[in-house]
């Protein structure tokens, strides 16, 4: 960007290089540490889906070594987690804005040229008449579906088009990345005495009212492996 800032220094000013790096950074730790949030507090609710995902890291990957990067494409079960995940705990439940080009008819309403325009894909991934039992935390309809991408504009997490969030490659490897880790190398219980909190709370990524608090324990087997980070 500095770079650009020599060859065009009025478009490319420092505030807006600074803008553009906030957004990068906001963009690309909040949204993600929030899904894996999420993720972990359905896993808990649903301890039978934790323990289909563990055996499936200890079949392939084993444990003797940790989980890395090139493995997540072949860990299906745990690509599903991540897609329900996504489906009823969207980061961005509204998407990012975007404007009418040109005055449009819409579903009987007149958009003149120039109107902001959300995608509420809260209520698109929620929809009764496209999903079946869409409150539910059902993993395995991805298996069904044969992924996201067979979902169709069913399933929006990143938006679609054009458009859509430049970092979806980024942002699932490292939602699959930690959220591996985190189920291979650890047991999760929750606090005794306790339920998780599932209110979700308001601002861009839709965080969580109660933060997540847990009792987490390295698993004996993955304790050599632990012990070479």
């Amino acid at each position: 960007m500095l770079s650009l800032q020599e060859s065009d220094p009025g478009t490319y000013t420092d505030v807006t290089i600074k803008g553009l790096i906030v957004e990068l950074m906001a963009a690309g730790t909040d949204t993600s540490a929030v899904t894996i949030e999420w993720a972990m507090c359905l896993l808990l609710i649903h301890p039978e889906v934790l323990h289909t995902a563990r055996a499936e890291l200890d079949a392939r990957i084993g444990q003797g070594r940790m989980v890395e990067e090139e493995d997540i494409p072949n860990l299906p079960y745990l690509n599903c987690i991540i897609n329900e995940t996504l489906r009823l705990y969207h980061a961005v439940p509204l998407l990012v804005p975007h404007e009418s080009s040109q005055d449009c008819t819409v579903g009987g309403y007149d958009v003149p040229r120039g109107t902001m325009l959300l995608t509420n894909a809260w209520a698109i991934h929620r929809d009764p008449n496209i999903w079946d039992e869409p409150e539910e935390f059902k993993p395995e309809r991805f298996q069904c579906e044969g992924g996201k991408e067979e979902a169709g504009l069913r399933m929006l997490p990143f938006g679609s088009g054009r458009r859509k969030c430049p970092g979806e490659g980024l942002a699932i490897r490292l939602i699959g990345l930690a959220l591996a880790i985190l189920i291979h190398c650890f047991e999760w219980e929750k606090l005794p005495g306790e339920e998780v909190d599932m209110t979700e709370g308001q601002g861009l990524s839709m965080p969580k009212v109660k933060p997540l608090e847990v009792v987490c324990t390295p698993r004996r087997t993955m304790l050599h492996a632990l012990s070479q980070l």
